[in-house]
């Protein structure tokens, strides 16, 4: 019989993880991605919004930009020192608060729209945080979700990452939040509609090996995947991610343009 999963010895070094490097110099590139999930959640002036899992705020800056009185969390303190940074060069009123997706510290029914982009898909207790999203949702209200697919590019290099680094044994993929029929099993029960819609983002940089770099430099996954590895482990690490990246690339000899693919969903909260 399988041990139970240690989900808070998980959750510490993922946010170890994500803490390191600066998510944020790749999270400004998916800026993109907050607006539509803000138009597909059909936002509106004065609705109370909770991004979750905000990173440096792309979905939260989308949704203040809509006139939402937005609050917006995160288990890494720090990058929500950048959203903020950025609300403030706009003139945006966001409110920053430091949450844990799993336990949110929010009375029920609380917000008008629940968003979250690439975000609470990486939350290691995949049921509890649905739970928890789908509990701080009025009655009516939408939960709004940027999920990366299994065959993204994300979902690929997840898989690739995971040859050299296993995750912890039992663990949900995250990449099942951009399946249809995982987002029914979280969802289902507390939702009278759940509308998914596929779309991709393109990854630019000028060439894998330029994508490699600000990935081991930057995101935290990645960053933490080559500094576990040893010297011989690492150049193998980056010899499978450069021949991921070059069989994806669309852009031609003298550039890397990398369609990825997403699910754009919006459940509708019963």
């Amino acid at each position: 019989m399988n041990a139970p999963i240690d989900f808070s010895a998980v959750k510490t070094r993922q946010q170890a993880a994500w803490a390191s490097g600066d998510y944020a110099v790749i999270g400004t590139t998916l800026q993109i991605v907050g607006e539509s999930l803000a138009e597909a959640c059909d936002l509106h002036w004065d609705e109370r919004v909770l991004d979750i899992a905000a990173g440096n705020g792309n979905a939260t800056l989308a949704a203040a930009r809509r006139g939402a009185r937005v609050v917006s969390t995160d288990y890494v303190p720090g990058l929500l020192e950048r959203a903020a940074e950025r609300a403030r060069a706009e003139g945006l009123e966001v409110t920053f608060q430091a949450a844990d997706a799993e336990a949110l510290p929010f009375e029920d029914a609380s917000f008008d729209a629940v968003v979250s982009t690439f975000g609470v898909m990486f939350a290691p207790d995949q049921a509890r945080a649905a739970a928890e999203m789908a509990r701080v949702c009025r009655p009516g209200g939408r939960i709004g979700l940027a999920n990366w697919t299994p065959d993204s590019l994300v979902g690929k290099m997840f898989k690739v990452l995971g040859r050299h680094v296993p995750p912890p044994a039992g663990l949900q993929p995250p990449a099942l939040w951009g399946t249809e029929a995982h987002l029914h099993t979280l969802f289902g029960a507390q939702a009278s509609a759940i509308a998914a819609t596929q779309r991709v983002f393109n990854f630019r940089y000028r060439s894998a090996a330029h994508f490699v770099d600000v990935f081991r430099r930057w995101y935290g996954p990645v960053h933490k995947a080559f500094a576990a590895l040893p010297a011989e482990g690492a150049a193998q690490l980056e010899r499978e991610l450069v021949e991921l990246l070059d069989g994806l690339n669309r852009g031609g000899p003298k550039t890397l343009l990398v369609p990825s693919e997403y699910l754009e969903i919006v459940v509708t909260r019963r």
